[in-house]
């Protein structure tokens, strides 16, 4: 089938003699074959998204069918790749024009050359169904790829390749249900904008370990979960999430670079390959997907890019992998959604996004989960998206829609960040949704009363935030002894414990058990600190510059291995109290 183009409006390209073609269908643009999608059909005439620039396009120009929506190479080759938004790869493109992507490329994808040693599992005679899995690749060091019937497949297997070296497009298996013949390769394909089919959605119970003190105990993420980070320039979004996908117990992670800056991506490209997995030893990128769509990238691509993100995501949970997917930023996401409303001069909404944001954030949002796959494993993704919005004004559209859709918002505060407290997340305005969900498992598997001692260090943050309000005025001389407590403990709070330095050796990663330890004895500070006030004993006192200086220090000078130190100086506060309370009672 082919159409011909009437008009070229940026990424949007109108054309006619479309009256055989569908909605959401890829196909090829002009004479330099540049990909698109069909957006909008009416009669004979088609709108088309297009994903690379369309400059040079000329009217009358061919629009030719390829049969299928816009869909990925699922397959090994995936891992340690950088695509751009619609899973081409980069290197490889580089390596073909140096520097730019060249118009009409074509969907190029995975390597269809390389050569992968197959360990094939099925034998002839067996009955596969969907998600069962036939065959097993190991793509990295730490990834054993599995290679699943697609969802829309089953039968009997008739025909089977021996254990051996082959490339994607061997045909290694092949079924017979009776009706249709399937040839299984190594790879499948699945349009990026229909999520992944599984057995169950099951209920959320495990956090996803992080090692960020601020996250794990005060705004806790679930597996499974969905996370928003917005912030202004210059707050830490980024940051925040490059800790997260190196030190979060996710098995997979997935990074969208969605419309940022060039340098900024640059950073991620060169940093991310460099980078020492701790679990392993080995290269984070050995289980780590990287897409890269800057801002100056065509925006149509830009918003296909999340969709390709996570439907990556969803095809290793369907392994049985719990995956995290970092989308950096959604408000460039947003903004390209933006302009392609406006060149298709729909009636906009709120600050000209248009009117089906929220449906799509949501459909973005929604596709994550803790799932029961098809062949019975467990399997999650995890979605953290950044939000960039103007200003730091977190009541514009995007960051107001990002959060009707996520349980846990992670705000991050411009004047925190100019104060160098990082991670800037603000604990009066962040919040996690997850508490009642995790509770059982960090009573089972940390401590009893690990979310009452949650709660107690947030009400003194609360109080302290009151209370900064009359020192501002009056001074924290004019504070009874008992607030001026809680200012004291407030601020060993966020200095020793709140606040954390990425760039420390002891300090980037802590363990959740020594988390709890350090909370604990600042509880126990502030316990043993009440009842001396009680007793007449002065806040000079109660405020020994050894065990404050201590406090502070504990987290530089406390192995990950070893809680002695906060051991001893518990012991050390005991003591003195011991010592203030012989002496006043």
């Amino acid at each position: 089938m082919e159409g011909k183009i009437i008009g070229v409006n940026g990424p949007v390209v109108k054309a006619q003699g479309m009256k055989g073609f569908k909605m959401r269908e890829m196909v090829t643009v002009g004479n330099k074959k540049l990909i698109g999608e069909v957006i909008i059909l009416e009669e004979d005439l088609a709108t088309i998204q297009v994903y690379e620039e369309t400059g040079g396009l000329k009217i009358g120009e061919a629009v030719v069918s390829t049969g299928s929506p816009l869909s990925l190479k699922l397959g090994p080759g995936i891992l340690g790749n950088i695509f751009d938004g619609i899973e081409r790869p980069l290197e490889k493109i580089n390596s073909i024009s140096t520097g730019f992507i060249p118009e009409g490329i074509g969907l190029i994808s995975l390597d269809e050359e390389k050569i992968w040693d197959t360990n094939v599992i099925a034998k002839v005679g067996d009955n596969l169904r969907a998600g069962d899995v036939y065959a097993t690749i190991q793509e990295t060091p730490t990834i054993l790829h599995k290679l699943m019937v697609p969802s829309e497949m089953h039968g009997n297997v008739v025909a089977v390749k021996e254990s051996g070296s082959y490339n994607i497009e061997t045909v290694i298996v092949t079924l017979d249900n009776g009706e249709k013949v399937h040839e299984l390769k190594l790879y499948q394909q699945w349009p990026v904008r229909t999520p992944r089919p599984v057995r169950e959605r099951k209920t959320i119970f495990k956090p996803l370990i992080t090692g960020q003190r601020v996250i794990d105990i005060f705004f806790p993420i679930a597996k499974g979960g969905t996370c928003a980070i917005p912030g202004g320039f210059g707050t830490g979004k980024t940051m925040t999430q490059h800790q997260l996908a190196k030190w979060s117990d996710a098995d997979i992670i997935v990074y969208i670079g969605c419309g940022e800056r060039g340098n900024e991506m640059t950073e991620v490209l060169e940093d991310f390959p460099k980078l020492i997995d701790p679990r392993t030893g080995l290269a984070l990128m050995n289980r780590t997907v990287l897409i890269a769509n800057t801002s100056n990238m065509p925006v149509a691509a830009r918003e296909a890019s999340i969709y390709t993100g996570i439907t990556l995501a969803e095809y290793f949970r369907d392994m049985g992998y719990h995956v995290a997917i970092m989308a950096d930023s959604t408000s460039r996401w947003a903004e390209a959604l933006r302009e392609i409303s406006g060149r298709l001069e729909e009636m906009p909404a709120e600050e000209g996004y248009p009117a089906y944001l929220p449906s799509r954030l949501a459909e973005f949002y929604e596709r994550a989960g803790y799932v029961e796959t098809l062949n019975g494993n467990e399997g999650s993704v995890t979605v953290i998206g950044a939000v960039s919005p103007a200003g730091g004004d977190f009541s514009e559209p995007v960051t107001q829609n990002t959060k009707r859709f996520v349980s846990a918002f992670l705000g991050l505060d411009k004047k925190l960040a100019y104060a160098r407290h990082y991670p800037a997340i603000n604990w009066l305005s962040s919040y996690s949704g997850y508490i009642n969900l995790l509770k059982d498992w960090y009573q089972e598997n940390i401590a009893e009363d690990i979310i009452e001692l949650r709660a107690k260090m947030l009400k003194i943050l609360y109080e302290e935030d009151k209370l900064s309000e009359i020192v501002k005025l009056v001074g924290e001389d004019v504070l009874p002894d008992d607030q001026r407590l809680v200012m004291e403990v407030a601020k060993c709070l966020k200095v020793a414990f709140l606040q954390q330095n990425a760039y420390h050796d002891l300090d980037t990663y802590v363990p959740l058990e020594k988390q709890y330890k350090m909370l604990k004895v600042i509880e126990s500070f502030y316990d043993e600190g009440n009842k001396a006030v009680k007793i007449g004993t002065p806040i000079s006192v109660i405020i020994d510059k050894n065990i404050m200086e201590s406090l502070y220090k504990m987290k530089y000078n406390v192995p990950n291995d070893d809680f002695s130190i906060i051991d001893e100086l518990d012991k050390d506060i005991n003591h003195h109290f011991n010592e203030i309370i012989r002496k006043y009672k």
